[in-house]
This record gives C-alpha cells, sequence and structure tokens, in this order.
C-alpha cells in the first residue's frame, strides 16, 4: 500500500537527474520556438503563412505554458515597432532603463494588455474563433494550472520545479532579454532608427529572436539571420515546416547586389538604396568611425572647451541626429566646425539620409538628387566619401 502510494506520487516517468534537465530544455525551447514561429513571424509581422495543424498546435501549446492571448501578444508587439523608443513604447529600455525591463518586462506587458486602444488599434487579424473566445482568451489562465497537473503526474514533485521553469522562461527571455538586451547591448548590422541590437550571432537559445536588430531593419522577414556567420534555428524550424506543405514563407529580407559596370545612379539604383536603407547607412557609419579617429586630434581644443569627452562626442556622430536633444545638436555643430573634414562627412550623412526621408518627391527627382549627392561626394577629396559613393552607384 505504501509502495504504491509513493510509485504513485514520484510519477509516471522515472529518469535519471540530467533526463529532468532535458526534458525541461526541451519543452522550454518548444514554447520558444511557438513565439517566435507562430506569435511574432505568423501572427504580428505576417511573414509566413501557417496550416492549421501547426498553428492549432502552437496557440494550444501557448495556453499550457504562458497562457499569453494571441491578439495581446500580437498587438503589444505592433504597437513596440510603430512607437520604438518612445513614450509611448510598451517596454523600451531608452524610456523605462535597462533594469526595468530586464527584471519587470512581463509585468509592462501585462499592463500594456489591458489598454481595450492598444488591443482594437493593433490586434486586428488574429484568430476570432470559437476556441480563442471559449478557452484561450476566456480561460487563459487554466491552461498554466493544466500543464502543472500533467508535470506532477509525469515526473512527481520535480514537476513542479519543471514546470516553474516553464512559466519563468517566456517572461524572462521573451520580456526580459529580448526587450532589454535587444535594445542596449550587442552588435548592430543596420543603422535602424531605434537602439536594437544582436545579441549573439547564433540565435539558438531564444529561437532567433537574438537576432533583434536584423529583425527591426527587415520586420516582415520570416529570416532573422543576414550575415554568413548567422545562424536563426527559428527559421530552420520554418523551412523544415514549409518542406512539409506546412508552412508558406511571404518575405525574407531582400539581399544587396551590384552592377559594378554602372557608373550613374538610376531608379534601380534608388530603389536599391531605400530597399536596403540600413545597411546603406551602417556602411556610412564604418566611413564616420574612420573619420572621426582621424580627426579626433583637431577637436582636443574644441572639446575642452565645450566640456564634451571623445566618447560622448563620438556617440553624438554616430546618432541620428533627430535623436539628440537641442543642446546636443548645438554643441556638436559648435564642435565640428573645427574639423572641416568630419564636419563634411557628417553633414554628407544627413543629407544621404534626407533622399529616402522626402515622401513626396517624385522618382526622377529622387534619383537627381542621388546622383548630385555622389558626385559631390567625389568631388570632396574625401577618400571615405569618394569610395563610399562610388560602391553607392552601384547597387542594382
Amino acid at each position: 500500500m505504501i509502495s504504491d502510494f509513493l510509485n504513485l506520487i514520484s510519477g509516471v516517468v522515472d529518469m535519471p537527474w540530467w533526463g529532468y534537465v532535458v526534458v525541461t530544455l526541451v519543452l522550454t525551447h518548444i514554447t520558444i520556438a511557438a513565439i517566435t514561429i507562430y506569435l511574432h513571424r505568423h501572427s504580428a509581422h505576417r511573414a509566413l503563412e501557417l496550416h492549421p495543424i501547426p498553428s492549432h498546435f502552437f496557440r494550444f501549446w501557448l495556453w499550457l505554458t504562458t497562457g499569453m492571448v494571441t491578439k495581446q501578444w500580437t498587438a503589444v508587439h505592433r504597437k513596440h515597432h510603430a512607437k520604438c523608443e518612445t513614450q509611448a513604447d510598451p517596454h523600451s529600455p531608452v524610456i523605462y532603463g535597462i533594469k526595468k525591463v530586464l527584471l519587470e518586462g512581463s509585468e509592462l506587458y501585462r499592463i500594456e494588455t489591458k489598454n481595450t486602444e492598444t488591443l482594437d488599434r493593433y490586434g486586428y487579424g488574429t484568430p476570432d474563433d470559437w476556441l480563442e473566445h471559449n478557452l484561450y482568451s476566456k480561460h487563459s489562465a487554466k491552461g498554466v494550472a493544466l500543464m502543472l497537473i500533467i508535470n506532477i503526474i509525469l515526473f512527481g514533485p520535480i514537476g513542479i520545479t519543471i514546470w516553474a521553469v516553464q512559466m519563468m522562461w517566456a517572461p524572462i527571455f521573451a520580456a526580459g532579454v529580448i526587450n532589454g538586451m535587444g535594445h542596449f547591448w550587442g552588435y548592430r548590422n543596420f543603422q535602424a532608427d531605434d537602439a536594437s541590437t544582436n545579441i549573439v550571432p547564433w540565435g539558438i537559445l531564444i529561437g532567433g529572436e537574438e537576432l533583434h536588430n536584423n529583425h527591426h531593419a527587415y520586420a516582415t522577414s520570416a529570416r532573422l539571420s543576414n550575415k554568413w556567420y548567422e545562424f536563426d534555428i527559428g527559421w530552420l524550424y520554418i523551412r523544415i515546416l514549409e518542406m512539409l506543405g506546412l508552412a508558406k514563407v511571404k518575405k525574407i529580407a531582400p539581399k544587396l547586389r551590384f552592377d559594378k559596370a554602372k557608373t550613374r545612379c538610376d531608379s534601380d539604383t534608388l530603389q536599391a538604396v531605400i530597399s536596403h536603407r540600413y545597411e546603406v547607412l551602417a556602411k556610412y557609419s564604418k566611413s564616420l568611425k574612420e573619420t572621426f579617429a582621424k580627426e579626433i586630434v583637431h577637436l582636443k581644443e574644441a572639446t575642452m572647451q565645450y566640456g564634451v569627452d571623445n566618447t560622448t562626442l563620438k556617440r553624438w556622430v554616430l546618432a541620428d541626429s533627430r535623436t539628440l536633444q537641442d543642446y546636443e545638436r548645438e554643441t556638436l555643430n559648435q564642435v565640428l566646425s573645427n574639423a572641416k573634414t568630419l564636419d563634411k562627412v557628417y553633414s554628407m550623412r544627413e543629407e544621404l539620409a534626407e533622399i529616402w526621408q522626402r515622401s513626396s518627391a517624385s522618382t526622377d527627382e529622387l534619383v537627381k538628387k542621388l546622383e548630385d549627392w555622389c558626385k559631390r561626394a567625389e568631388e570632396s577629396g574625401i577618400e571615405v566619401l569618394q569610395a563610399f559613393s562610388q560602391r553607392l552607384r552601384c547597387y542594382a
């Protein structure tokens, strides 16, 4: 009798300690895959279509392991992109601070899910069927309770620990690390209009979401990896689903092409520059860094005069001028007036960005402005500008 009771509470499955670790990692990884494939790339950005089988599985699995509602997650994430790094951004470390987003990211998410205006404006195109109304949305908390019962039945008391890890996984990594570290620390392939970064080039632990800067540059791309050394495991799963006829990729980030025979800018050049504008700015930033390093000796007296250290000055030079405070912009202009070459390289970056910001101009007008920019860059006598312009002309 006692042995039967002990067998009952020990769980149906008996494994060595490392077996429970493996099971926990597998279960949490499925949750991450569901978030990145179903919630993020499919629901929020429509980068791919999912067959009803994986779509319903992911929705059910997320109900069991997170209690998240598709419409709520989709709406909050779309608002994050629409209002990124502004006061209206639901979870920006630029606004709230990195500590708050890392430690309270899930709470910031929950607060925004109660904003009916956010749900109405950004929650369109999400599931609106019987299951959503009568189970997933109506009883979102019951799924995680059911998961706890299943874990205890399968694994016994250790199942409670496995369940606890499952419950913490998404809030820590999705709400905290991606929304926090993904806008605070890492490397950038693209000079996007926000602070997004790639945390590491191997998107495995968080399903590819580590490549956050790539995502913000091309938000509707089903593939988050961009460079040859980057790996997006979420994209691997999507390709497997596609080969099985269970998914259809709608969009991926365009690849930059070159025509070295081109000597003048045309409409194809313009379209390529606009499509790859974040990459163009990232390449230009390298020219700015190189020029800054050479010119810093000429700025010593000016930086001392205006009380600006080199680190701050470099940050201002590389930043989008629209993100600077008025006094920062004014001080920067005064300091740069003492270094003509750096001032020229900096001002021409601003002029280049204006080309794709002129939405009211015709294609012919924009092509003419781009050609004029290239001509002035090549006549400037500044090596980095000349090389950049010659490369830009080859965009196809």
